[in-house]
């Protein structure tokens, strides 16, 4: 055991031998897998409004969540302690859950490195300069009053400002019957800014933001800058935009956030759960052609800082890079341990969950599709007749068994004769996850991760990001006049 490993074991109170015991009273039942997962996560947020921080608060949540599996059934029990009596009746309690419905057999594969587990803090993709808890909050206040000001000196129609600072730290520590032992610390700081202006009788809404796993370092002076200019950018246009006339026509998306089309309208349906069980559009086509050759897609735990990476998902797994759709062809789901046991093998690192309460189940991390070799986003928009441009996705839904989706435009521009023209808002775009797939045309060489503060809810909320180069899709339906 490394002194790293030791530093976990004293947080939570317990020694791999007690662990090993909670294991063994997990499985007396007859269950074939059993893991444990410590969490003591701290959290933090201060919010301005009117000039002035009026609120924050700091909350800290500890616990354990332990797992039995036998065969295809499930049993989980949590303790918001680690207490030895309320760790045993936890274990025995997942234990009997999954003992009392109809069991079948298998073995779950070691997804893990070979050799002896290791913690995150021998190598991190998110290293920490300044650890959140060693500061004080009332250091950050300037911070949200700087923001304040400089979005108020960019633009006179500044009407109203609420800027939030928050901060998370986490130490989880995971165990499980194959004896693998993995520990991680995990920060997530986030600066958010949304934003009233007024024009007249005209209200415009706009949130900006920023997410990424780093420590305090991560708030400095540029980064506000940053911040305060995106809030304004646009603003002319953004007043000044109409409703488009609608139907089916050439859609150009920019780099960045409209990755988050990706992660909704694909990627959810790239989740080896909806696909082993048959509710994904895309549970008979691996191995098959989805999108023209030259497309890659990738769901990536390994980017420094960002808020999608993992050391490890939150079942021990290490975090790594997984291409699902690789020159066109669809290559691999997104797997947790379950799944990969189901498909006969090794898991993605995607198996997480939202804490000690939840099951782990098959997540995204950082969902983004790579570059492409069809020049820049003015080579795009100038191959197009007529057709729309858009920049800023909202809210959206879509159908997983069938893949159809929607999803509001915040603001865009018309495409005439190959140039941009009218702004546009108050827009839907229309289309079905598969067919948009096989019908993007063209690929710029702009790829964007977007830092923002994306949160996927999957009955569980899970840190996220997205990216995409600007893409070209021929065809999708867009709701206007």
């Amino acid at each position: 055991m490394n002194n790293s490993s030791e530093k976990y074991l004293r947080l939570f109170g317990v020694t791999e031998a007690q662990m090993r015991q909670l294991v063994a009273e997990g499985l007396r039942g007859g269950g074939d897998w059993c893991d444990l997962y410590f969490e003591d996560t701290v959290a933090t947020d201060l919010v301005l409004r009117d000039g002035e921080v009026s609120s924050g608060g700091s909350q800290e949540d500890y616990g354990c969540g332990i797992r039995v599996l036998d065969g295809e059934k499930t049993g989980y029990a949590y303790a918001e302690s680690t207490a030895w009596n309320e760790l045993l009746r936890a274990a025995r309690a997942a234990g009997s859950i999954a003992a009392g419905s109809a069991s079948g057999s298998a073995a779950i594969k070691a997804a893990s490195i070979p050799g002896t587990p290791h913690s995150a803090a021998d190598g991190s993709y998110y290293p920490i300069k300044t650890d959140w808890r060693e500061t004080e909050a009332s250091q950050f206040v300037p911070v949200l009053r700087k923001l304040d000001a400089a979005i108020r000196q960019k633009d006179s129609r500044v009407q109203k400002v609420v800027a939030v600072l928050s901060w998370q730290m986490s130490e989880i520590m995971m165990f499980n019957s194959l004896g693998e032992l993995t520990a991680d610390t995990r920060p997530v700081g986030s600066i958010i800014a949304s934003v009233i202006f007024r024009q007249g009788n005209q209200i415009e809404n706009r949130t900006v933001s920023r997410s990424f796993r780093k420590g305090a370092e991560m708030i400095t002076d540029a980064l506000v800058e940053e911040l305060a200019c995106k809030a304004v950018e646009g603003l002319d246009d953004r007043f000044d935009a109409r409703r488009p006339k609608g139907g089916e026509m050439p859609v150009v998306m920019a780099a960045g956030a409209s990755g988050i089309l990706l992660h909704e309208a694909m990627g959810h349906a790239f989740e080896a759960d909806f696909n082993r069980k048959g509710q994904s559009v895309f549970a008979d086509k691996m191995g098959k052609r989805v999108a023209m050759e030259g497309i890659n897609i990738l769901d990536d735990a390994t980017i420094p800082g960002n808020r999608g990476s993992l050391n490890y998902d939150d079942e021990g797994v290490p975090g790594q890079k997984t291409y699902m759709v690789q020159d066109g062809v669809l290559r691999s789901y997104l797997h947790d341990r379950i799944s990969a046991r189901y498909y006969g093998i090794a898991s993605t690192g995607n198996g997480r969950r939202e804490s000690f309460r939840f099951n782990p189940i098959p997540r995204m991390r950082c969902t983004y599709m790579e570059s492409g070799r069809d020049g820049t986003l003015q080579d795009l928009i100038g191959s197009i007749r007529k057709g729309i441009f858009v920049d800023q996705f909202a809210n959206g839904q879509v159908k997983i068994g069938e893949g159809d989706f929607t999803f509001y435009v915040k603001s865009g521009y018309t495409i005439e004769n190959g140039r941009l023209a009218m702004p546009v808002k108050d827009i839907n775009i229309i289309g079905n996850g598969p067919e948009a797939l096989a019908d993007i045309k063209a690929v710029a060489g702009d790829l964007k991760i977007d830092d923002a503060t994306w949160t996927c809810g999957k009955d569980q909320s899970a840190y996220v990001s997205c990216g995409i180069p600007s893409v070209l899709v021929n065809k999708l339906i867009v709701g206007g006049e």
